[in-house]
């Protein structure tokens, strides 16, 4: 499986939305949309977020940038 491009929306096994970031060792290194502490996913068990997600997770970063706690 080839890894997908730095920057690309993905989904977790436990519906978690985040940016892929690069490989950590074997696994998908993932990090909040609107920053925050990467974690690591199992990447044969990953997929890219749907438009509805997409805009979910978007609108949560402009909701957190809107209060202060996203630069």
């Amino acid at each position: 499986m080839t890894a997908p491009e730095r920057g690309t929306l993905l989904v977790d096994a436990r519906g978690r939305v985040g940016v892929f970031m690069g490989m950590g060792g074997p696994r998908y290194m993932l990090r909040p949309l609107g920053g925050g502490l990467e974690w690591e996913a199992d990447p044969g068990v990953v997929r890219p977020a749907t438009s509805t997600e997409r805009l979910r997770a978007e609108n949560a970063r402009c909701n957190a940038r809107s209060r202060g706690d996203v630069l």
